[in-house]
């Protein structure tokens, strides 16, 4: 009885350490919105389809000539709302009027007979209904740097023609393909980028995605990877849990980062 009464005890614990957890995941969710919607009053209003769909996070381009790269993710629609998001990667050249957005998408595969898409587009705005999260944001010569590398990786994305859900390749298999490719931009990915560890069997250990530290991934479903930037992360099923020593963060599947 004591020891079936210790097993309930512990049980118990961390089913409430686990509510806790995900109080806090949801009530930083709702701050990050408030304030997406605050900064959205601080762009350029002139262009009215950018200050109906800009979250405030990319400079417009009439106010910053500069060069951008950026990459955002935002929760998915669905049932996979509750543990995904999806993630894309926005371009602006010194002296472009437009970004140019790269993403994938599943149905554009059934349509067009390649999942990629390269197009003009609000960077930072939602994606199904749901507030973006910037993830990386250089700018001017920084970008500049590595702007055609990053185009030059899109074009070259060798999984267009295929798209799997879970666990990949997918959207996030694409943008943390990107990383591997061009190791300037420091790409650390959330834990609910799910996919972005998906490997090809052959290629199961190599660099991670930022490039900081190597990775281990049996096809995404299940590894390891240590690097400055993400940390020590722990792949099971394609669910990640991160401990994250320089930035003093924890990273929960479906819940994202807690502080």
């Amino acid at each position: 009885m004591r020891k079936s009464s210790l097993i309930r005890k512990v049980l118990i614990g961390v089913l409430y350490f686990f509510l806790f957890l995900t109080v806090c995941a949801l009530s930083g969710t709702v701050i990050r919105t408030l304030k997406g919607k605050v900064e959205r009053n601080q762009v350029n209003t002139s262009d009215t389809k950018w200050f109906g769909e800009s979250y405030g996070y990319a400079p417009h381009p009439a106010d910053f000539d500069g060069a951008v790269i950026q990459v955002y993710g935002a929760r998915t629609r669905g049932l996979k709302k509750a543990l995904a998001m999806h993630t894309w990667v926005a371009i602006k050249k010194k002296g472009a009027s437009e970004y140019m957005v790269a993403q994938i998408f599943g149905w554009r595969l059934r349509r067009n007979g390649t999942a990629l898409n390269y197009e003009p587009r609000v960077p930072d705005r939602a994606w199904a209904g749901n507030p973006p999260l910037l993830i990386t944001d250089l700018r001017d010569a920084e970008a500049e740097r590595v702007i055609q590398k990053v185009e030059k990786a899109i074009h070259a994305y060798p999984w267009k023609d295929v798209y799997t859900v879970w666990p990949g390749p997918n959207s996030n298999t694409f943008v943390a393909w990107l990383g591997l490719q061009v190791p300037e931009l420091k790409l650390d990915l959330p834990s609910t980028a799910v996919g972005k560890d998906w490997r090809p069997i052959a290629e199961s250990f190599g660099p991670a995605a930022s490039g900081t530290g190597f990775q281990f991934s049996l096809y995404g479903l299940l590894g390891i990877t240590a690097a400055y930037e993400e940390g020590v992360e722990v792949n099971l099923l394609g669910m990640n849990i991160e401990l994250d020593l320089f930035d003093l963060s924890v990273e929960l599947p479906g819940i994202g980062r807690l502080w």
